[in-house]
This record gives structure tokens, C-alpha cells and sequence, in this order.
């Protein structure tokens, strides 16, 4: 699928919400995307994927030093349920690690222990567990730490 990848606004906040709440993640930890959605927006953190009809089919948001201070964290992605397993997934990993965290020499993530499926596809991309965090956002889910090295 084509995408392009673009700095959010107001505009494609239904559709980050619609993202969002039919993932795991968002079931788990999201009791009001709208809120976490548009302080995202307004923080200028979100980046949404566009297909060639400029539909939102996705979205990260990045919080730039948001690791230990110093390195890109990956808060949260999500493409809507009926266009996963179509690379865009991938295609918006890579534009964090290529242009958003140009620059830098390492990106972080926290995935949970519930989305096996996640973390393969980041130990796939090169990202490594460099610790794990029981209890971080919610009490009985453990998260593990990935880091990957950008050359």
C-alpha cells in the first residue's frame, strides 16, 4: 500500500481515535482516546499515514527525548483493524526511525507482555528487549523495554 506520512491535525482525529480503540492497546489503556489523541495533536507529536486518497490508515505518536531525556520514544502506534498486515505498520516504524529520529543513535519503545504479535514484529526490525517494567501503566501488565541502535 502507498502512504505518505504527515504531521497530524484536528482533522484526522476521528480516525486516530477509530485506530486506536479496536487495538489491544487502546481496549487495554485508553479509557478516553479522544483526550490522549488531542493532547498528542496539540503536542505536535502525532504523525498520521495516508493512503493515495489521503484516508488515515494509521498513526504513531512520538515523543521526541522522551527516553531517559535523551532518545525518540515510541508512545503508541495503531492502524485501523482492517488494514493490518499490509506493511503500514512498517512503513510508519520506518519513517520513526529514518527521519523523525534522524540524528539520533538509539529509539525506544515499551511493548506489553498481551501484544506478542508487536513485539515480534519489532525484534524483527532490529529492536532488542533491554529491560522489562512490571506494573508500568497498568497494574498486572508487565512491559518490556526495546531499544534498536540506528546506524
Amino acid at each position: 500500500m502507498d502512504i505518505k506520512i504527515v504531521k497530524a491535525d484536528s482533522q484526522y482525529t476521528e480516525d486516530c481515535k477509530i485506530a486506536l480503540v479496536n487495538s489491544e492497546l487502546g481496549r487495554v489503556y485508553f479509557s478516553d482516546p479522544l483526550g490522549a489523541i488531542n493532547e498528542g495533536i496539540s503536542k505536535k507529536e502525532i504523525y498520521v499515514a495516508l493512503s493515495s486518497d489521503d484516508k488515515c490508515v494509521g498513526f504513531m505518536w512520538v515523543i521526541m527525548n522522551g527516553a531517559f531525556h535523551s532518545y525518540p520514544y515510541l508512545h503508541v502506534i495503531a492502524v485501523k483493524e482492517e488494514l493490518r498486515n499490509r506493511g503500514i505498520g512498517k512503513k510508519l516504524m520506518d519513517y520513526f526511525e529514518k527521519v523523525i529520529s534522524k540524528g539520533y543513535s538509539k529509539v525506544f519503545l515499551v511493548v506489553a507482555d498481551f501484544n506478542s504479535k508487536a513485539k515480534k514484529l519489532y525484534e524483527a526490525l532490529g529492536y532488542k528487549q533491554v529491560g522489562i517494567i512490571p506494573n508500568l501503566y497498568k497494574s498486572g501488565v508487565t512491559e518490556f523495554l526495546m531499544m534498536k541502535v540506528l546506524l
